[in-house]
């Protein structure tokens, strides 16, 4: 089975508010997308819709918001800090992009000493880099000017996390959620924690998360998750029934039901129903066609078992459960 939410614990969530000054006035029935199409160099309306950008994850479309609105007017403080910020929170930064990051953040810390986002940021780059000490300065800096700093307690919970301190780690982002109890990555973060742990307190953390966030198929993924591997597979299979219906291409949840028939309900063909379902919308899932092979050698069809797990070691020739397989199979022809 998949490692769930691998990225929870490596990335750091920052939720970032937008405080445009200046800004002109806006048609309040007009999408900020419409907005741009009118004014597309509007830097008030690139930093707006690049922090919107950047709190929903999708980091290509704030990078180039914030990008454009910093080439426009590099003198303003939010388009350098949304600059900034973009570059860091990039999951395919470079050691090029921390130096950039670290550049900007200095001549924002430079121009304004307590900017505790700007002190946050800066520490990010050194946990980027592994630089824990230097990391927790600039925390410690943020949190004497803003104790009840949110941000600051989460990038100390994933320090303590990359340096193996379980404890400390469940410490700070417990103290994250109770600066923001609507954080729902907070949640996200400590039932990933606990679930590392073997902890079924997990389903509670995942339970508030999906409350605050009903319909974002990934919270309810963890949830359904969490219950499936502590026993509670009826609850689960009724979650991932719900992920669906919200996002039907979220083959992680058909997988994931195809694994419940198969290894807890021993209904094979449903089973199979769920893992085709699932390589319909990404045919180079490697468990599901790992799946299949071990059905059809229940089935006793070794040429359908054998042709799965080709599909497999065509995307992973080093996937050591189907090397395995294949291997005890050959020895029986």
């Amino acid at each position: 089975m998949k490692l769930l939410f691998g990225f929870i614990l490596i990335l750091f969530v920052f939720a970032i508010s937008c405080q445009n000054k200046g800004a002109e006035p806006l048609n309040s029935t007009l999408s900020l997308d419409s907005l741009l199409l009118k004014y597309p160099d509007s830097v008030n309306l690139l930093v707006k819709h690049g922090e919107l950008a950047l709190t929903n994850f999708k980091y290509d479309i704030a990078i180039a918001d914030a990008a454009k609105a910093f080439r426009l007017d590099s003198s303003r403080l939010d388009t350098r800090m949304l600059y900034a910020d973009a570059i860091c929170n990039n999951p395919a930064i470079q050691n090029a992009d921390i130096t950039k990051a670290q550049f900007h953040y200095q001549k924002l810390i430079k121009k304004e000493p307590k900017n505790i986002r700007a002190l946050v940021g800066m520490a990010m780059t050194y946990t980027l880099r592994q630089d824990f000490d230097n990391s927790f300065k600039y925390i410690n800096r943020a949190l004497k000017i803003n104790p009840r700093y949110r941000n600051a307690y989460v990038l100390k919970g994933s320090n303590y996390r990359m340096l193996g301190n379980t404890k400390l780690a469940i410490s700070s982002y417990e103290t994250a959620v109770q600066q923001d109890p609507n954080f729902y990555g907070g949640y996200l973060m400590l039932g990933a924690l606990y679930q590392y742990e073997k902890d079924p307190i997990c389903i509670q953390y995942y339970t508030t998360a999906s409350q605050l966030q009903p319909n974002n198929p990934d919270c309810l993924y963890a949830l359904a998750y969490a219950k499936e591997i502590f026993g509670q597979e009826n609850d689960a299979k009724m979650i991932y029934r719900k992920m669906i219906r919200i996002d039907s291409t979220y083959y992680e949840a058909y997988f994931q039901l195809g694994y419940i028939k198969q290894f807890t309900d021993i209904d094979l063909d449903s089973a199979l129903y769920f893992y085709n379902a699932a390589l319909d919308i990404e045919p180079r899932h490697i468990e599901s066609n790992h799946n299949i092979g071990l059905i059809y050698e229940d089935k006793k069809d070794i040429s359908k078992a054998l042709l799965s797990y080709a599909k497999v070691l065509k995307y992973n020739p080093e996937f050591k459960l189907t090397l395995e397989r294949v291997a005890v199979l050959k020895k029986r022809r």
